[in-house]
């Protein structure tokens, strides 16, 4: 005959809630991650020769005798 129960009286297991707290911690988790990486392509990140105008551009805009602050 099979025997169906394998665990001990004395013993203690997770059982079905266990198991689906855990099943509810990972699908929450990659829910998480989804949106994260939504996110995340929604920012813009400047390339290199945008960079380097941005130097030029605020020397040029900054009057010679002005205000710059030292």
């Amino acid at each position: 005959m099979i025997a169906f129960d394998t665990v001990p009286k004395g013993d203690v297991s997770p059982g079905l809630i266990g198991f689906l707290v855990v099943a509810a911690l990972g699908f929450a988790l990659f829910l998480l991650i989804k949106s994260m990486k939504r996110q995340i392509s929604k920012i813009e990140v400047p390339s290199e020769a945008e960079l380097r105008k941005v130097p030029a551009q605020a020397e040029q805009r900054t009057p010679e005798g002005g205000d710059r602050p030292s």
